[in-house]
């Protein structure tokens, strides 16, 4: 028999990186069905053959490179555990920083929201966990991603959303407060694109040195929103300047930029005037 302790020291010698040890961890917390408390109180505990195997297997899609997200098909966000597969984007902290100026320009309103490809259903799901009387809408072309949004509200009994198939605005109907999304973003000869092969690269790719997506956004929202209302977009960290000057030439106002968690721009937002 082996322990928690022994291989843990043998599976770091194989994974490497920053977060190896916790990644490891999480992945032992899960074959046991314990948590990590439960791994450091008790280092000598021995796993069986079956959880050894299991183990195993899991860590070597783990070293050929597969997100831990997909591995577990779970994903912490906001104050959401959320199932993902590779059909949807892994959900990630940066985008909770939108999250927050959505809930801010929302305070004390009624509002109605629609999540422009929604994915996991990460964005739509958080507002309405935290505003259970505003009518939200979450629309996504890809059926599939659809398919596991509306299981994630069924998890958390979100019932205060709806979901809709097909592209951007074409599902739409009404007019909104608030629209917000993230959309696909990078450029096809971005490196970094390299160490997201494993997500779907349509939802990470635009055309227009990554503009294309967020273009059509801006241009098409006007008239979909109320006025007074207000389109919040994530994007690229060099793309700020872009998508504040698509902002204003489309007519909005107060436009801004703000910063994710690590000090980088990463959404920008605008208000259509009355």
């Amino acid at each position: 028999m082996i322990t928690v302790q022994h291989l843990q020291l043998q599976s770091r010698q194989l994974l490497k990186g920053d977060d190896a040890a916790l990644e490891i961890d999480t992945l032992l917390a899960h074959v046991l069905g314990k948590n990590r408390t439960f791994l450091r109180t008790w280092p000598e505990h021995e796993l069986t053959d079956v959880q050894f195997d299991h183990f195993h297997q899991l860590l070597q899609q783990r070293l050929e490179g597969k997100p831990l997200a997909y591995i577990l098909e779970v994903r912490d966000f906001w104050r959401l555990s959320l199932q993902v597969n590779s059909k949807v984007l892994i959900p990630r902290p940066d985008t909770e920083c939108m999250v927050e100026a959505v809930l801010k320009l929302g305070d004390g309103h009624q509002w109605r929201v629609a999540d422009l490809g929604t994915g996991s259903g990460a964005i739509a799901l958080s507002l309405a966990i935290e505003h259970p009387e505003w009518e939200i809408t979450a629309t996504d072309l890809s059926a599939e991603s659809l398919a596991i949004a509306q299981l994630n509200a069924a998890k958390h009994q979100l019932t205060n959303v709806t979901f809709v198939q097909g592209s951007w605005f074409e599902p739409l109907t009404g007019k909104f407060h608030c629209l917000v999304s993230n959309p696909p973003y990078i450029a096809a000869d971005d490196p970094h694109l390299s160490d997201l092969q494993h997500e779907p690269q349509h939802a990470l790719v635009a055309a227009d040195n990554g503009l294309a997506d967020l273009t059509h956004l801006v241009f098409l929202s006007n008239d979909f929103l109320h006025e007074n209302g207000w389109l919040v977009l994530e994007h690229g960290f060099e793309q700020g300047e872009a998508v504040r000057s698509l902002l204003t030439q489309a007519g909005f106002q107060q436009v801004t930029t703000e910063y994710d968690y690590g000090g980088n721009p990463r959404y920008s937002y605008g208000q259509k005037p009355c």
